[in-house]
């Protein structure tokens, strides 16, 4: 079955061409989610959703794109929809405690998958301190250097989930890394 075929299956709610689909992506989407979440419950949580919203949404997907691109673009959305949600939750709990009617703040130990594959990197120091500095780069920045350093996808694959050239795909990773650097030298300096 072509892709064409496959997507027409897809738009008239085909079960069949859905299980095909969870099949053929499931691990992949949940390595994305678990690349930018390194949580697992979380991560298949965010991965769920991200099918129900192939599942509602696929009428409007267009083929201007690879079905999978569309798929990783929403699975990006979903994890930085996550991200700002919970640090909006963080916030509320840091003003709640301050101004007394103290909600105990979540302590959910978020870097529980540190054998993820894309955590086997080249830097063997990736861990919640790495996690922390790269929520801490510009979106743009975090989404590219997520999607290619851990989730291993190249720099082609990252220009089309995120609609942007090659050419500045590259120029914000090469900034990534430079902000990277300079945000974990300090915080190597400061603790040391």
């Amino acid at each position: 079955m072509t892709e064409t075929e496959f997507i027409r299956e897809l738009k008239s709610k085909s079960t069949v061409a859905y299980s095909k689909l969870v099949d053929d992506f499931q691990q992949k989407v949940f390595a994305t989610c678990i690349s930018f979440v390194p949580n697992k419950e979380d991560a298949e949580d965010i991965a769920q959703e991200v099918f129900v919203e192939v599942y509602n949404s696929i009428h409007k997907f267009k083929g201007d794109s690879k079905l999978s691109t569309w798929i990783y673009r929403i699975t990006t959305n979903k994890c930085l929809e996550f991200i700002r949600k919970k640090s909006t939750k963080k916030r509320f709990a840091f003003l709640q405690s301050i101004t007394g009617n103290a909600i105990p703040m979540d302590k959910t130990d978020y870097f529980t998958e540190m054998n993820h594959p894309g955590i086997l990197l080249e830097n063997k120091e990736l861990n919640a301190t790495l996690f922390k500095a790269i929520n801490g780069l510009p979106k743009s920045q975090s989404v590219i250097f997520t999607l290619h350093k851990i989730d291993g996808k190249s720099y082609q694959e990252v220009a089309e989930i995120t609609n942007k050239s090659l050419s500045s795909v590259e120029s914000l990773m090469f900034r990534a890394k430079k902000n990277l650097q300079s945000i974990l030298e300090n915080y190597y300096k400061n603790e040391h």
